[in-house]
């Protein structure tokens, strides 16, 4: 069991773990460790236009993702935005152009140990509102959609991609869904922006170079104004 700590209540979960040790050469320090079986998962808090802000990596996947975050609300963060990369199941959508979950299709497994079934599941509104309005300051062009979180990462056949296309979604990844999930469910404030990744609209898979982007670094901050908005 954990107990809270003085750690911020605002808190980026950030999937960028290049951005993350440039953080911490920048003076990013360490407030908190999890030594868990897959290694050590530490909790970084930072100075942010004068404000203070947590940040981790919330690993990959829905179920590690999920802990990650009740963790960080265990601790005392409340108010929460994560950044990262998503597939694009629609090609005209360039590597890098900001996509931000208006809801995510739960096709996965975590999110109903913590909420009744339904088909989709969606984003805190004030989280949403904050990411919108903070990408309109910042003149940043993106697209409010759908998003497919699946936990069978070599099961996203051109069928199941289409039938998800044709419910909405332009972009899949594998934790949306259970950190809307959790969030409701602890009654805490998330939001999530995405950017353009690997290809999957196409005969085959093209990865596109996409976790290479510049945008990366960009999106963090973007994230973090976001979130020490709400």
């Amino acid at each position: 069991m954990y107990k809270s700590i003085d750690v911020p209540k605002h808190c980026v979960l950030c999937f960028f773990q290049d951005v993350i040790d440039e953080l911490v050469r920048n003076g990013a320090r360490e407030i908190h460790v999890a030594n868990w079986e897959t290694g050590r998962h530490p909790v970084y808090e930072l100075d942010f236009n004068g404000r203070r802000l947590a940040v981790m990596h919330p690993r990959v996947g829905a179920p590690v993702s999920a802990a990650m975050l009740e963790l960080m609300i265990a601790l005392g963060s409340r108010k929460f935005i994560a950044c990262g990369g998503a597939g694009v199941l629609d090609s005209k959508i360039a590597v890098g152009h900001i996509i931000v979950p208006s809801s995510a299709v739960r096709d996965e497994g975590t999110s109903y140990h913590y909420l009744a079934p339904s088909r989709e599941v969606a984003p805190h509104p004030r989280a949403l509102a904050a990411i919108e309005k903070t990408l309109r300051r910042n003149a940043m062009d993106y697209i409010v959609a759908k998003t497919w979180t699946t936990d069978g990462i070599l099961r996203e056949t051109r069928a199941r991609m289409l039938a998800r296309r044709r419910e909405g979604c332009l972009t899949v990844e594998m934790e949306a869904a259970a950190f809307f999930a959790v969030a409701q469910f602890r009654r805490v404030q998330f939001g999530q922006i995405l950017y353009g990744g690997d290809d999957l609209a196409g005969d085959d898979w093209d990865p596109r170079n996409w976790n290479r982007h510049q945008i990366r670094e960009r999106l963090f901050t973007l994230a973090a104004e976001a979130c020490l908005s709400m």
